[in-house]
């Protein structure tokens, strides 16, 4: 199904979002700040997993024409 560059794609975006929802950098939005009334920290949540699921949509959903240019045979 997945081959080459999309697999890779894949992988790294579940490596950036283990890394994201770990203890270190986690506790960089954990602050007594608000956004537009919000707390911090579950916006910068809200936002991080708002972003991957954009980041998974794209790279599954690009279709075959976008992904590999024709060649010029």
């Amino acid at each position: 199904m997945f081959q080459g560059l999309d697999a890779q794609r894949l992988v790294a975006l579940f490596v950036a979002g283990l890394l994201l929802f770990n203890f270190p950098l986690l506790a960089l939005w954990d602050h007594d700040a608000r956004v537009l009334g919000v707390p911090l920290f579950p916006a910068a949540l809200f936002l991080i997993w708002a972003l991957l699921i954009a980041a998974l949509a794209w790279v599954v959903e690009r279709s075959p024409e976008t992904a590999a240019p024709d060649s010029a045979d």
